[in-house]
């Protein structure tokens, strides 16, 4: 079942990406923090570079970074700062499945040298190929009104 509101007014893909670039920032903070754990455990000696557990451990945090934010609550932090939603066919944030969907189908849109993303500007309900893929769409939140000083 579909709840779609004719009033939904839909992210831009301006916002969805200024969005995942605050994401990006805090993801490569987090493969930083992966790097020195996985140093405590080679007592300091570097991983080669392209160890494909190394590559698949960075994939993971970055997927578990993602999925988590968007299954509670339906925002990243960056999604938080631009007031951007993500919702599945019911309006609601979307569970683990569909995260993980979502994800590997971003994954794919950005390997295709970003056309996945590009799609959004020529969808009517600016959904991306990962979000036709998964069945989400991605919301603008109104602005809350300021609370005067002193009041």
């Amino acid at each position: 079942m579909t709840t779609e509101s004719t009033d939904e007014v839909y992210g831009s893909l301006a916002r969805r990406l200024a969005a995942l670039l605050y994401d990006a920032l805090i993801v490569l903070a987090l493969w930083m923090l992966t790097g020195a754990v996985v140093l405590i455990f080679t007592d300091g000696e570097a991983v080669p570079a392209g160890t494909i557990w190394f590559r698949c451990l960075l994939l993971a945090v970055t997927a578990l970074f993602f999925t988590g934010f968007w299954t509670r609550g339906g925002q990243t932090l960056g999604m938080r700062a631009w007031r951007l939603k993500l919702v599945d066919q019911g309006g609601e944030p979307p569970g683990w499945r569909v995260a993980a969907v979502r994800f590997a189908a971003a994954c794919l849109s950005l390997a295709a040298l970003g056309l996945g993303f590009l799609a959004a500007v020529f969808d009517d309900r600016s959904r991306a190929w990962h979000d036709r893929v998964a069945g989400t769409r991605v919301l603008l939140l109104p602005k809350r009104p300021r609370r005067r000083r002193g009041a």
